[in-house]
């Protein structure tokens, strides 16, 4: 192996040390027995052998690889950076909520995804559903090293995070860590680690968040990562990290601003045909408030998120040339994670192909949610966005694993925003009403430019975040309050969508001029989910080398 290729691997592994669920979830075996050990001193120790990897890294000459081996170092070195900024800003502290990026939600949505195929992955299991309680003491332990240096959760999303364990002990029988299929004696087994270890210990780590951290959380007033010491650094780093750019707050407010702006003609259009009128606070109204575009089952959402995800797995062949080798599942979000969870979301395939590439959608009280947003949500998380990009990197086998597996935020949910604008290209919209939801997308994710940086670097409220997003997205009630509080939870992810979409469309653009006529939308795309998840700047560099080879 080659010296570049070793050090990927290495960085890798360390991943996978520090996140061991990770490598499970992939179906990656010698991982299984344990949790991610969240200690000051195992981060600690992470940092120091992810910075001697980087330091390699660093230390051989570009100049001198192939071109792929070039790529790969250059992956590296970015990668190392964020693992590093990410354990320095020290999330672990104040990351309470309902989300799955907190401790009990990562245990209770990941463990289950988790196929255990054979005896010893069930016995390996076992094991790790016995190490529960230490995890979520030293949780705990970081949570209160944060509260002491003034690393105070949000006292809503504290909230949150209690409401969903109260959720999950009150209904043992519909436990998601016994979902698994066992044999009847290590059922039997499991049950009695889940009565006397699991559920216990949820218990306790849940009244230690209402008793000591509720009380202290931040207001509505002051949720964004600003009111916290270093908050300016915190969300810089963030923002770096999640959109591989050094692109400021003010920039990409101004930026949310301004597409919003551009938005209202093309609502125009579209409004005009389906509600009769042009007005955008009309069209906005009449989206959020007409029962026709409200769902009337859990049923009828399910069956028109697989018929979005077969229709575009039909048409996809005339423009990809690669195409993802397995289908993508279609399934309801988990009744457990279902209140507190987004609209979809997907689950990348193990590599293995024991567990398929899963798109969730949300059935949770269906006649709040929006029938408009049915086809671009799923053109976004299953086909052509997410699991034909994930699916596709998995089997390039040619590309270390660590390229085929690591994805930068701005480029996932960059190509996931590109691909609801490239389904209408596609055709793959049914009607008007579905091509509304594409522009409601687009004002959410242009907003969430807007929101996040208003939250995290300007200082807005809760209430204030609210505000613009009624004003100028057409989302229901039900999902503004659950959008915000993601924002809050996560500081900066919001910014990859519509960044990475951006830069995508700018590549594809300066593709187009610069080839003319031999510009093939299929090589295009082939080249842009060909090379693994890349950061934006190093996509920008991979397409430019094609285009110069044509």
């Amino acid at each position: 192996m080659n010296p570049v290729n070793e050090l990927a691997d290495e960085l890798l592994q360390l991943k996978f040390t520090a996140d061991p669920l990770y490598p499970s979830s992939l179906g990656i075996a010698g991982h299984g027995r344990r949790l991610p050990d969240l200690s000051e001193a195992a981060q600690a120790k992470c940092r120091a052998e992810v910075a001697d990897v980087a330091a390699r890294a660093l230390a051989l000459d570009p100049a001198g690889l192939p071109a792929e081996d070039a790529v790969t170092r250059a992956l590296v070195i970015r990668h190392a950076k964020d693992i590093i900024d990410e354990i320095d800003v020290r999330l672990t502290e104040f990351t309470i909520t309902d989300l799955m990026i907190a401790p009990a939600p990562q245990l209770l949505m990941a463990l289950p995804m988790i196929t255990l195929a054979e005896d010893d992955d069930r016995e390996d299991h076992l094991a790790r559903l016995a190490a529960v309680p230490e995890f979520l003491r030293t949780a705990l332990e970081r949570h209160r090293s944060g509260a002491a240096a003034g690393r105070v959760p949000v006292a809503r999303l504290v909230r949150n995070g209690v409401a969903h364990l109260d959720r999950y002990l009150a209904d043992p029988a519909a436990d998601p860590l016994a979902r698994q299929e066992m044999p009847e004696a290590l059922a039997i087994r499991r049950e009695e680690v889940l009565t006397s270890v699991v559920r216990p210990a949820f218990a306790v780590y849940r009244d230690a968040l209402e008793a000591e951290f509720l009380p202290i959380g931040r207001p509505d007033e002051k949720v964004g990562v600003c009111w916290l010491g270093g908050g300016e650094e915190i969300y810089h780093t963030l923002s770096r990290i999640h959109t591989t750019t050094d692109r400021t707050p003010d920039e990409l407010h101004q930026t949310g601003l301004d597409i919003i702006e551009q938005l209202s003609q093309e609502y125009a259009e579209l409004g005009t045909k389906v509600f009769g009128t042009s007005n955008r606070a009309e069209i906005f109204e009449r989206m959020t408030t007409d029962p026709a575009m409200r769902w009337e089952s859990p049923d009828e959402l399910l069956s028109s998120a697989r018929e979005s995800v077969t229709r575009a797995e039909a048409a996809s062949p005339g423009w990809f040339g690669r195409l993802a080798s397995q289908p993508c599942q279609v399934e309801a979000v988990p009744a457990a994670q279902a209140p507190g969870a987004p609209a979809a979301f997907y689950l990348w395939p193990s590599l293995d192909g024991k567990r398929p590439g899963i798109y969730f959608a949300n059935t949770d009280r269906p006649h709040e949610r929006d029938r408009f947003a049915s086809e671009v949500l799923a053109f976004h998380e299953a086909v052509p966005g997410h699991h034909f990009q994930i699916q596709i990197a998995q089997e390039l086998t040619h590309l270390p694993l660590f390229r085929r597996v690591v994805v930068p935020t701005a480029y996932a949910e960059g190509w996931g925003l590109y691909s609801e604008r490239l389904a209408d290209e596609m055709g793959l919209y049914s009607s008007d009403v579905y091509r509304l939801g594409m522009l409601a997308m687009d004002s959410m994710r242009a907003a969430r430019l807007v929101v996040d940086t208003g939250l995290h670097a300007k200082g807005w409220s809760r209430e204030q975040a609210m505000t613009y997003l009624r004003e100028n997205t057409p989302m229901a009630a039900l999902g503004i309050g659950n959008e915000v509080d993601r924002y809050i939870a996560f500081p900066g992810q919001a910014l990859a969508y519509m960044v990475g979409r951006l830069e995508i469309q700018r590549i594809r653009a300066t593709a187009e001029q610069s080839l003319g006529d031999r510009f093939d939308i299929r090589a295009f795309h082939d080249v842009v989910l060909g090379s693994g998840s890349l950061p934006l700047d190093v996509l920008a560099d991979v397409v430019e080398t094609w285009v110069d080879s044509h």
